[in-house]
């Protein structure tokens, strides 16, 4: 977060990140009860429109009573550290006020609330760590690569949405930058420039360049030195789902040819006479070098991060063969 928010300021402007078990864990049920709960009648939190909408289905008590946890949470934050303003998605808008509410019967005292609407992905899904296709801002989660070709993937109407609320630049340049997308949207400009400026934001200009020439790579135009720079969780992102072979690591430590690789200890080819043939034609690759030898020899210094090789059918099919 530190990308984000300045941490290291000697004012009172500096950034501080809390953990609300801090303060909770003291904190039994029935002095909950007594110092919180009392403060907040069940008629206020059953106006809530997101407890209202879940009445004729049902709700558990936890869910109902999160409410008051989260308010607590706010009005801890008042007492404390003078927290005034709580910021959040729309749907948090009841758990804020409640917060707020706890501070006026509570503490006497005055806060805010500010929503946002919330931003949904193309199927209609919110960016939360509890949804499907979530991606994240830690790059131990979501390498680079993965996060750059996300944004890649947007489709028209969203990344004209998205280039908006993520990215830094100014209104004008998002309207030039929609109008010359709509004459060419097969060019994907918005996408890219939008891929581009938020993986800069989030990662690094380095970890940009990585992704684009690991994007390459899949459309024929990435080289040898690419993929030997190439760190292994980028390129497992890039390859993720190609067939994989596993091999026994004492096989390149002695040395193997190509034919017997790619033809005998993988079925990468279902026999050494089609694989003779396609070498032949120039139409097998390894680690994105041409073969033209099938007696090749193939040995450990060739594995990329010490434990790959990727082996090349034609244009577009890969396979990846995992040396243990």
């Amino acid at each position: 977060m530190s990308k984000f928010l300045d941490f290291d300021t000697n004012d009172m402007n500096a950034a501080v990140m809390v953990n609300n078990y801090d303060w909770m864990k003291e904190i039994s049920f029935l002095d909950f009860i007594r110092d919180v709960g009392k403060h907040i009648t069940v008629n206020y939190m059953t106006a809530k429109d997101s407890v209202k909408k879940r009445l004729d289905t049902g709700m558990s008590y936890t869910e109902f009573s999160y409410q008051l946890v989260q308010g607590y949470d706010y009005f801890h934050l008042y007492s404390q550290n003078g927290v005034k303003l709580q910021m959040g998605g729309s749907d948090q808008w009841g758990n804020i006020t409640t917060g707020t509410e706890l501070i006026r019967r509570k503490g006497g005292g005055e806060a805010f609330a500010l929503t946002s609407p919330l931003i949904t992905k193309a199927d209609g899904g919110k960016f939360g760590k509890t949804e499907s296709g979530t991606i994240w801002l830690d790059p131990e989660k979501t390498s680079p690569y993965a996060f750059y070709q996300f944004w890649m993937n947007t489709g028209d109407v969203d990344a004209e949405s998205y280039i908006k609320i993520f990215t830094l630049r100014t209104k004008d340049e998002i309207d030039v930058l929609i109008e010359e997308h709509r004459k060419a949207p097969h060019q994907r400009l918005l996408q890219r420039t939008l891929a581009e400026d938020v993986t800069t934001l989030v990662h690094s200009k380095e970890d940009l360049k990585s992704a684009v020439e690991a994007s390459q790579i899949l459309f024929g135009r990435g080289t040898h030195e690419t993929l030997v720079q190439m760190n292994e969780q980028t390129f497992l992102s890039v390859f993720e789902g190609v067939p994989q072979f596993i091999i026994d690591q004492d096989l390149l430590n002695e040395g193997i040819s190509v034919v017997e690789l790619l033809a005998g200890e993988t079925s990468i080819f279902p026999s050494k006479g089609e694989l003779r043939r396609t070498i032949k034609g120039g139409g097998v690759s390894l680690n994105k070098e041409k073969i033209s030898d099938p007696e090749m020899q193939i040995q450990s210094n060739s594995l990329l991060n010490n434990k790959y090789l990727l082996a090349q059918k034609g244009k577009k099919n890969y396979f990846l063969i995992i040396a243990q």
